[in-house]
């Protein structure tokens, strides 16, 4: 593998996309330490020296924006309001028929969704924004801090507006970084900041593993975390690999003198189908009603109880709603994004079948019966990746967004493997061993 890497870098064109991309991830880790004007930034590293600061409700946005949240700087959205945007523009693909009619023009279609996609994406950043900066003069950003309320000196509407429009700047930056990552460099742009911004809160996390732990001045249980993090790792690697081959086979057709088809394919359905986003989406839907009670004044019995409940992940009720999310979104984006009767039907255009089965409606019926089989258990497996890191480091003092946790090892994995695999055919291209043998 390593003399892979040497022989990418040996290859001209290859080397100098690999360099661009370095580049633009310079670029954005520098971005993410550069604070938003009207930020008072000592009173800001006081509340992240804080216990409290990686506690907070903004924990999973945080990390998608490598720490840059909770420092507010100029890139403290991140990727998010892109990856929010893009989801939702999926889910409306299934609803608005003219979103899918585009989908089906191919590449102009694609280019007006992604042209779409940039105009929510800056719309969710100013509201965004306007909510961070909210927060953030409320003194609710950093819970138990006592300068909470003096990270925004001016609260005057002015400086307010700057810092939503510099924040909102930022985002369309960091799309447009990701753009250029794909359009110039390897791999898919987005991705691969995201893996960056969650890659870039091992160090620290590892480290505060460490220093809170009593076995061996912490190094039994930095240890454990690492071996934890290896483990996790190899089964997500081993699942997102696994794939179930439904066989096709297209019937022979002869077009004049010529003879078209009778050749075999399959139709690859992944174990874990939906990828991170069930668990995306679980989090997200989790956060609603404890960020409710956090702005909710007075002592109701409502908000005690899900600040009881609701607000710490290793409560029970937290466990249990969090897997149930997670199955269910898990099958709903499944049957959304996989859709039997339209590939039955395309199969059935072409002349293709699957052995054993009638094309049309049994098709589509199969298609279905195999996919809803193989969903339960990518959903329950997801679940106990999403779970099951956040039960054994507790002891660790770890919280439920701590890097090796289910979200961060599933789109780190699935980023790597993508981006080795587009490496790997370039090399074989050149007539290069590769990374797989």
């Amino acid at each position: 593998m390593l003399t892979a890497f040497a022989r990418a870098f040996k290859t001209p064109d290859l080397r100098k996309k690999l360099l661009f991309t370095l580049g633009i991830i310079v670029v954005y880790r520098v971005g993410t330490h550069i604070p938003i004007p009207g930020v008072d930034y000592r009173n800001v590293q006081t509340c992240i020296d804080n216990a409290q600061a990686n506690q907070g409700l903004f924990g999973l946005v945080n990390m998608f924006s490598g720490g840059a949240l909770l420092q507010i700087t100029i890139f403290a959205l991140g990727i998010m309001p892109y990856i929010t945007a893009s989801i939702i523009l999926q889910l409306l693909t299934v609803v608005i028929p003219r979103l899918e009619a585009l989908k089906k023009e191919g590449q102009a279609g694609t280019a007006k969704i992604t042209q779409y996609t940039r105009y929510l994406t800056i719309a969710l950043a100013i509201l965004q924004g306007t909510g961070l900066v909210a927060t953030a003069r409320s003194g609710a950003l950093f819970t138990g801090c006592p300068v909470a309320s003096q990270i925004v000196p001016d609260q005057s509407i002015f400086v307010t507006i700057t810092m939503v429009i510099t924040m909102t700047a930022g985002t369309a930056a960091v799309m447009w970084l990701g753009e250029l990552i794909t359009d110039r460099g390897i791999g898919n742009g987005m991705s691969i900041l995201m893996f960056i911004s969650i890659a870039a809160t091992f160090p620290s996390a590892l480290w505060a593993i460490k220093q809170e732990g009593s076995l061996a001045g912490g190094w039994i249980e930095f240890g454990t975390v690492i071996l934890v993090g290896f483990a996790m790792v190899g089964l997500v690697v081993f699942v997102e690999q696994a794939q179930r081959r439904i066989p096709v086979q297209y019937a022979k057709r002869m077009i004049g003198r010529r003879s078209y088809g009778g050749t075999s394919t399959y139709i690859p359905l992944k174990v874990n189908q939906a990828g991170v986003i069930p668990v995306i989406f679980a989090s997200s839907l989790l956060y609603i009603p404890a960020l409710i009670a956090q702005f909710a004044g007075g002592t109701s019995g409502w908000k005690t109880w899900i600040e009881q409940h609701f607000v710490k992940g290793d409560h029970p009720y937290y466990i249990i709603t969090y897997f149930l999310l997670i199955v269910f979104f898990a099958f709903f984006y499944v049957a959304i994004s996989f859709n039997p009767e339209e590939v039955a039907d395309n199969m059935k255009k072409y002349g293709g079948f699957i052995p054993g089965i009638r094309a049309g409606r049994p098709t589509a019926e199969y298609l279905s019966y195999v996919l809803n089989r193989i969903t339960w258990p990518g959903s329950l497996y997801l679940g106990l990746i999403a779970l099951v890191p956040t039960m054994a480091l507790a002891g660790f003092g770890a919280n439920q967004n701590f890097p090796f946790g289910g979200t961060s090892i599933l789109i780190i994995v699935g980023v790597g493997l993508e981006t080795v695999k587009q490496i790997e055919s370039q090399l074989q291209q050149r007539n290069y061993e590769g990374f797989l043998r």
